[in-house]
């Protein structure tokens, strides 16, 4: 199938494009381009709509459907058979439900997984961040990815999740191969098999270690979703499986994702490195920017759940509805000179997250692990430098990151 030119008539654009390499190195001027000429796109490749624009992107999140896991029968019919492994774990996961079914397991996980959960690992996130970095200090150079972002998150993780910190090598594995499917337009079906396996082998090991957290309870969020209930309900052992390995995919991928691209965006913005490097006390705010001007999370889907109108455009019931949130992120009505980096930009309420009901369940440890990361790293990584200017971009539309980040430094 030929797919149009980036810049070509909008009524040809399609989020298939961001699979090129060029798109994909600079997706933002491709979504400035469908902002500024129709927000909201019928694309005619995904058959769905894109919406890149702040207010009708909340407006999406806030008002339409997540339950869009399609039927196990129905993945028969389009002849994908091979995604009724992972359609049967969506079809358990909070993000992929609404109404009552949402509230009632977002509650038993949010009583799961309190704010002193993440307090706790502070201590914890700062040593293994030292740890990571003591052993790469001194060679002058270093891989940001596989020497620091991707080993973070994995071990905090497992710290989170009452998992063996040994373990956390081949859960990063498990979670590289499924995060092939989850947000991304393009499946390989010669990967699709080996993809499965890796999904029942983590399902295999989630459900060993909630056997051994019944016999031998600690404090990880495994232990608390078995244990938890709320209103006299708990969650099934399917439905802890499932939202353990959400949880894995989201702790893992996208945190990593948001270490490497943040410092890329730092490297790349050298009196921003400098202004966080002096003043560590703006990280907060930092980690926002970096959220909001480099989103590891591109887009989410939602369904229409009636006829309903959006920016001029009538979306018809049962219609797949795609919210752009990195184009979002990057619209001039909400953010003034979005395309700048503001460390200290005020009133950021940007949707890297999410919004409303499904906002990111694991948000909170997520803004801790790149607060202390940054700081760290500008802390005791004397006068960085991007090692090489050539940047490979996985390729998934939809969660964003680097494959390998080579920096330099004073040892």
């Amino acid at each position: 199938m030929h797919l149009p030119g980036a810049f070509e008539d909008t009524e040809q654009f399609s989020l298939l494009q961001m699979l090129s390499p060029k798109i994909l190195a600079d997706p933002s001027a491709l979504y400035r381009r469908l902002r500024e000429r129709e927000p909201v796109h019928w694309d005619p490749y995904l058959h769905a709509w894109v919406v890149t624009s702040y207010p009708e992107v909340v407006k999406v999140l806030t008002e339409y459907s997540a339950d869009r896991t399609p039927a196990l029968l129905y993945l028969d019919r389009l002849g994908l058979p091979f995604m009724k492994p992972f359609a049967e774990v969506m079809l358990l996961q909070m993000m992929f439900m609404d109404g009552d079914k949402h509230t009632r397991l977002r509650s038993i996980c949010s009583a799961a997984f309190t704010p002193r959960k993440v307090a706790d690992l502070k201590t914890a996130i700062q040593s293994t961040a030292d740890g990571l970095l003591d052993r790469v200090v001194h060679q002058g150079h270093m891989d940001m990815i596989a020497d620091f972002a991707s080993h973070l998150p994995a071990i905090v993780t497992a710290q989170l999740l009452g998992l063996p910190i040994e373990d956390h090598e081949q859960l990063h594995a498990w979670v590289l191969e499924l995060a092939e499917v989850l947000g991304n337009f393009q499946h390989h079906p010669n990967r699709v098999g080996e993809i499965v396996r890796s999904l029942e082998s983590l399902k295999r090991y989630v459900a060993a270690r909630m056997e051994e957290q019944r016999h031998c309870p600690s404090n990880g969020l495994i232990s608390s979703l078995l244990t938890t209930e709320v209103d006299g309900r708990r969650l099934s052992d399917d439905e802890v499986i499932a939202n353990t390995i959400i949880t894995l995919i989201g702790g893992h991928e996208t945190t990593t994702n948001l270490i490497a691209s943040g410092f890329l965006t730092l490297l790349r913005n050298p009196d921003c490195l400098e202004q966080l490097r002096r003043r560590p006390e703006i990280v907060g705010s930092a980690v926002e920017e970096l959220l909001r001007y480099e989103s590891p999370v591109q887009h989410t889907a939602r369904v229409a759940f009636a006829d309903m109108e959006l920016g001029g455009k009538l979306i018809h019931k049962e219609a797949k509805v795609v919210a752009v949130l990195a184009a979002a992120n990057r619209d001039p009505s909400r953010f003034p000179n979005p395309d700048s980096l503001d460390l200290l930009r005020s009133d950021n309420r940007h949707l890297a997250f999410g919004w409303a009901a499904h906002f990111c369940f694991g948000a909170p440890l997520a803004r801790v692990e790149g607060q202390i990361a940054f700081n760290t790293l500008l802390r005791r990584l004397k006068n960085p430098k991007l090692a090489d200017q050539k940047l490979e971009w996985r390729q998934n539309a939809g969660l964003r990151g680097l494959t390998k980040l080579s920096i330099s430094f004073d040892s």
